[in-house]
């Protein structure tokens, strides 16, 4: 039989997945329910990525087929496309008060209530979304069951069976982390793409394998991997080094990204070369671009 969950084969006899440790149904359960999931499973779309800096992904829909994304982060698309704004549709045990629950979540975020669907209805087609910031497309092709936590905001495009939804930490990770309380958990089945600040190192972690990350570094990390805080160790190098109090720990078996850039810390470095002139008698600052 194959786990529901991450789709692994095991042993008839088994009570437990030896890949991701879901339960599994001894009555047959597990078979039965793997073979709805890949009944369901979305059809393959093809894509391509543009450029280096600024990136584009072309998404090539089939007839029927349908994307959504955040508002705001289509491009262009053929005529054949057709886009519907509404509020995430969640999936068929949520119904009407999974939608109002999850648009409520989104408002919480910080994010738009809203999202846009973007459906081949006639005959195929293709759309594009670009990122909003210098950086990186993160494509990720998510089996039946499988997830990826990602930053919040990261989420671009993916395809209509992808579920999004939060992430929620503890409340050390909030207020010390730098990633906040809330992340964005993506799980599949489907395409999805993430949209990450500048560069990207990719860190394959075996399993008890710890890596400390700078605060706000962490792009996203696959659902196996752990992530909780650690406190600077070292007096000197919590006033002097320049690191932050705490830092991130991320713990295998699983991947990570990384990000180099951060747009907070490029904003940073940014304020000293701006042009600046005081308003209201010296009791405020405006940025002078003209």
């Amino acid at each position: 039989m194959f786990c529901t969950k991450c789709g692994t084969e095991v042993d008839d006899a088994a009570k437990f997945c030896d890949n991701c440790g879901q339960p599994m149904d001894d009555s047959g359960g597990s078979q039965s329910a793997m073979t709805k999931t890949a009944a369901k499973a979305p059809a393959p779309i093809e894509y391509r990525i543009v450029g280096q800096i600024l990136q584009t992904v072309e998404i090539d829909l089939p007839q029927g087929e349908r994307v959504f994304s955040e508002t705001g982060g289509m491009i262009w698309m053929d005529s054949s496309i057709e886009m519907e704004t509404s509020i995430q549709k969640g999936k068929e045990s949520k119904g009407a008060l999974g939608n109002i629950l999850g648009a409520a979540v989104r408002a919480i975020q910080g994010e738009s209530i809203f999202l846009n669907y973007f459906t081949a209805a006639n005959a195929p087609g293709t759309v594009s979304f670009a990122s909003s910031f210098p950086g990186k497309l993160l494509p990720f092709n998510l089996k039946a069951g499988e997830s990826i936590i990602a930053q919040r905001g990261s989420f671009l495009v993916g395809q209509e069976d992808v579920d999004l939804k939060i992430e929620w930490r503890g409340a050390g990770a909030a207020f010390f982390g730098g990633e906040g309380l809330i992340l964005q958990r993506l799980t599949g089945p489907g395409l999805v793409f993430l949209e990450i600040d500048g560069e990207l190192t990719e860190r394959d972690l075996k399993a008890g394998q710890q890596l400390l990350v700078d605060t706000g570094h962490i792009a996203c990390f696959e659902e196996t991997v752990t992530y909780d805080i650690q406190l600077q160790k070292g007096f000197k190098n919590i006033l002097a080094g320049g690191e932050g109090i705490f830092l991130a720990r991320l713990t295998g078996p699983g991947k990570a990204w990384l990000q180099h850039m951060t747009m907070p810390g490029l904003a940073g470095r940014l304020i000293p070369f701006l042009p600046f002139e005081r308003s209201g008698g010296g009791k405020g600052i405006n940025l002078n671009l003209g």
